[in-house]
């Protein structure tokens, strides 16, 4: 609930009690930071997807190692890393907790969206703690927005919150129309404080089950100007946040590079999958023959095509974020076919991990199957992974084909 006084808004008890600046962490100290969280979190794998949601001992060990805070702005003692960071560092802890990656990715990136709201609400939330969580729902339709005197009246109810239970904050997107019944005129963000909305727990899910992605209700609530922030501000142009976050990363067309920050959990369930698979198959017999698992010329090739496939994924993940540095950096802004072409290749790579996932699903048989292991979870939360918007091929690949086509639309919000 709000505290009494200036200071607005109390914290979770899971949040440090001191601050800790991790300005000045490097990107290749960042990632050792992710690897030596490997075991613990490989330990707690089980824990998680029982309860459905990122355990305390889990989010903790993510606030004392900088992870949350890699793209967090430099000013407030971020890390303020290339955007690669996410892609990195959630494939290495998705070998092991897909779950956990899938929240990491997620949580770390809302610090980085934040830096583009006004420098007034940037201070609201750090001002009481730099290590607050936010989560969010993207989903515009399920908000309404009423342009009232000094802000937006909102109502709505959003699915997919993913890390709900672990924030203090959540940025929920809604459409703003003029008449109830009219069109769109703008899609915006509203950060709405944990106290002032719902929390329904839906998330019963075969996969990435322990996101605790669950939906969120508000009904007419009063959200100040200042707490929201128009879709189209994280386009690549100057924003509200540009005059306090001038690093290249806040320079950066957010909303096109927004399936980098979960495409690393894709890579590293395939990584983590072919680990699991080829390395049993050293050592396994076939059942039928008695024969080496690894003779059978058909494993072969299965072991080579999804070696490819991870590989060129992994390539297509790091370029797109390269290039998108790169761009920033030169002080140019991003050409409207390159965040097509961030989109399009963010599909395709995740479509490359998830045909490497099922290909070495065939190779593991039916040792792939026993819950003790972990290649079943590997497999179901690359499954529900691959069911994000952002990874659909008919939205992703249609915006970039109408475009290479000549076709006639509207604007996608890039």
């Amino acid at each position: 609930m709000p505290r009494e006084g200036a200071t607005g808004w109390s914290k979770s008890a899971t949040l440090p009690a001191e601050p800790t600046s991790f300005a000045g962490v490097s990107y290749s100290e960042m990632l050792d930071r992710a690897r030596a969280l490997v075991p613990a979190l490989a330990a707690r794998a089980v824990d998680c997807e029982k309860l459905r949601r990122l355990p305390d001992e889990t989010e903790r060990d993510l606030h004392r190692s900088g992870l949350f805070r890699m793209v967090q702005p430099a000013r407030v003692g971020g890390a303020d890393l290339d955007v690669g960071i996410l892609v990195d560092t959630c494939a290495t802890i998705a070998r092991v907790c897909p779950s956990t990656a899938w929240n990491l990715g997620n949580l770390a990136s809302h610090h980085w969206m934040l830096g583009y709201f006004q420098p007034e609400a940037q201070d609201e939330i750090w001002d009481i703690s730099r290590d607050t969580l936010i989560a969010t729902s993207l989903v515009f339709p399920a908000g309404r927005g009423r342009k009232v005197e000094g802000g937006y009246e909102v109502s709505g109810r959003w699915p997919l919150s993913s890390g709900v239970d672990n924030s203090d904050w959540n940025m929920l997107a809604f459409m703003v129309r003029e008449h109830d019944d009219g069109p769109p005129v703008d899609q915006r963000f509203a950060l709405v404080h944990r106290s002032q909305y719902e929390i329904i727990d839906t998330w019963h899910a075969v996969g990435l089950s322990g996101t605790g992605s669950k939906d969120v209700v508000i009904k007419g609530l009063f959200v100040p100007d200042y707490r929201t922030v128009t879709a189209w501000a994280m386009n690549g142009k100057p924003h509200p946040g540009s005059t306090v976050n001038p690093s290249p990363l806040f320079r950066l067309p957010m909303l096109a590079l927004g399936p980098y920050v979960l495409s690393g959990t894709m890579l590293g369930c395939a990584q983590g999958a072919y680990e699991t698979v080829v390395g049993a198959a050293r050592k396994r017999n076939a059942t039928t023959t008695g024969q080496p698992v690894g003779a059978s010329q058909a494993v072969q090739l299965r072991v080579a095509e999804a070696s490819a496939r991870i590989d060129a994924a992994e390539m297509m993940m790091r370029a797109i974020c390269a290039h998108a540095m790169d761009v920033a950096r030169a002080g140019r802004e991003p050409l409207h076919e390159d965040k097509l072409r961030y989109r399009r290749d963010a599909f395709f790579s995740v479509r490359l991990c998830l045909e490497a996932v099922d290909m070495l699903m065939t190779v593991a048989g039916s040792s792939g199957l026993y819950l003790s292991g972990i290649m079943q979870r590997l497999f179901r939360d690359a499954h529900a992974a691959n069911a994000h918007v952002m990874f659909s091929p008919d939205v992703q690949g249609a915006l970039f084909g109408q475009h290479a086509l000549g076709m006639a639309g509207p604007p996608p919000l890039l």
